[in-house]
């Protein structure tokens, strides 16, 4: 292959990359304008509350699958009163349908201390020469290009590393929400949903709480322990002027992003 044609394989990743470089920024910079644009159109009007809607209608439900034990009968004993795997002899108001409520109390009390150090240090050193080969070594080229028979090949590495970590966290939430039951497991156990908005002045905290829970943990008051939850979702944040200030700017998160260093 000629020098010509190397140059022109070498070339066509050297000049794709600046391309495919460019088409990020342009969409990057297309997010940002959209995004400054409602943002604009929202200045000095309160955050907008989200309408209540079917959850199991969102582009992103999906029924939850697990596995279950082998559906037993139903049967009835003559003369008796006491169906075959009822869970109760009289009915309550828990909730043990889909479309029920069922009050969670959440209460996470969350606490972690971890210190981490870790060091590395390499160092090697590689040396290859020839003082002699059949009298070449002292020939006139070799000694006009300046080379040191017995020094052809020297390399040397170093490499050193130390890092640290540290995370010290401590979060709690405590408050209660009412979920509804969205779906029931051929086992009896319902999955529930919830969630809260709250807007203060130009700000509003959400409280998402999802899970599976069984009917038996669901209290007399139809309430339940966030504890009791399987599987458990729960989010807890905000939306707003403080959460949009406590954010860096999406220019920065970019520059973040593709920096290397």
């Amino acid at each position: 292959m000629s020098n010509r044609s190397t140059r022109r394989l070498i070339a066509k990743p050297i000049i794709a990359k600046p391309i495919a470089l460019a088409a990020i920024l342009l969409a990057c910079s297309g997010l940002g304008a959209c995004n400054t644009v409602d943002r604009l159109s929202q200045i000095g009007a309160t955050p907008p509350l989200s309408a209540i809607e079917d959850p199991t209608s969102q582009p992103g439900y999906r029924p939850v699958r697990l596995p279950m034990p082998d559906i037993q009968p139903v049967s009835y004993a003559p003369n008796s009163l006491w169906r075959t795997g009822s869970r109760a002899f009289f009915k309550d108001q828990r909730a043990a349908r889909i479309g029920d409520l069922v009050t969670i109390k959440v209460n996470v009390t969350d606490k972690a201390n971890l210190n981490n150090e870790t060091k590395r240090s390499r160092s090697n050193a590689e040396g290859l020469g020839l003082p002699n080969a059949f009298g070449l070594e002292s020939s006139a080229a070799v000694a006009a290009a300046g080379i040191s028979p017995d020094k052809l090949i020297t390399g040397t590495s170093t490499s050193s590393s130390d890092g640290a970590g540290s995370v010290q966290r401590n979060e709690t939430v405590t408050t209660n929400i009412a979920a509804i039951v969205n779906q029931i497991l051929p086992n009896g156990n319902l999955v529930v949903e919830g969630k809260q908005e709250i807007r203060i002045n130009f700000e509003v905290r959400e409280l998402i709480v999802a899970g599976v829970v069984r009917p038996e943990d669901i209290e007399s008051d139809n309430t339940i322990d966030s504890s009791k939850i399987a599987q458990a979702r729960i989010a807890y944040g905000g939306r707003g002027q403080i959460t949009d200030v406590q954010q860096p700017r999406y220019g920065q998160q970019l520059v973040d992003v593709l920096l290397p260093f």
